[in-house]
């Protein structure tokens, strides 16, 4: 679940962004949508404890976060939030086996080769273990960093423009593999975008199991659908 409250973000600088309240469900969804630049990413930073708010309260898989220091933070990131960028940020020189592997060791896991290729394969990319990302298409890479950021079974997967750039076709396959990506691991699912074609896609693979709920930044609303 995802609890916020009185939540504000001031930016070095003077700019202060002010976000209305959320309560998010464990394994419901939430469409965090308006323009770019409206804070879409500062949220997903919030939430994801990477950055402090400069006021209010944030609670996110039963952790209030305000409540633990740098290294627990650190710790409890890696295990409950799964983060998919706009930018992939897989190692070019490392074969996908590796950048999982790698994911693995930053969270402070030993290496498991069997879980990798379970994330792999769920995902349908365990055949492409052995390339490194510069020979992946667009398509394979966001799947290898979607399976990179559900490794550890998160309780929240975080995804900033999963569908930039994408044709029409392409950006509701994204959708709907993160949908059934969340609902395979129980867990909450955030989609940050622009993107009007996301909702529309939301709308369309959402059925009653799934509670989709809408943010709308630059208004202060939230809406369920």
């Amino acid at each position: 679940m995802i609890q916020t409250r009185n939540l504000h973000y001031a930016y070095p600088g003077g700019m202060e962004l002010s976000f209305p309240d959320v309560d998010v469900a464990q394994g419901s969804v939430l469409l965090l949508s308006g323009p770019s630049g409206c804070g879409k990413s500062t949220w997903l930073a919030l939430v994801a404890g990477l950055v402090a708010p400069t006021q209010g309260t944030i609670t996110v898989a039963n952790q209030a976060l305000g409540a633990m220091k740098k290294v627990a933070s650190d710790a409890w990131r890696a295990g409950a939030i799964g983060f998919l960028p706009q930018k992939l940020h897989l190692t070019s020189a490392l074969t996908v086996q590796e950048n999982l592997a790698m994911a693995q060791w930053a969270a402070g896991v030993p290496e498991d080769a069997q879980r990798i290729q379970a994330a792999l394969q769920s995902l349908g990319v365990a055949d492409l273990a052995g390339r490194k990302p510069g020979q992946l298409s667009g398509g394979q890479a966001q799947r290898v960093a979607l399976a990179r950021a559900v490794l550890l079974k998160p309780q929240v997967i975080l995804a900033d423009e999963p569908t930039a750039s994408l044709d029409d076709e392409a950006a509701a396959d994204a959708v709907a593999l993160l949908l059934d990506t969340a609902r395979a691991q129980q867990a909450t699912l955030v989609i940050a975008t622009h993107d009007a074609r996301v909702a529309q896609h939301l709308s369309a693979c959402s059925d009653s199991q799934i509670a989709f709920q809408r943010l709308q930044l630059g208004r202060g609303m939230l809406e369920k659908t």
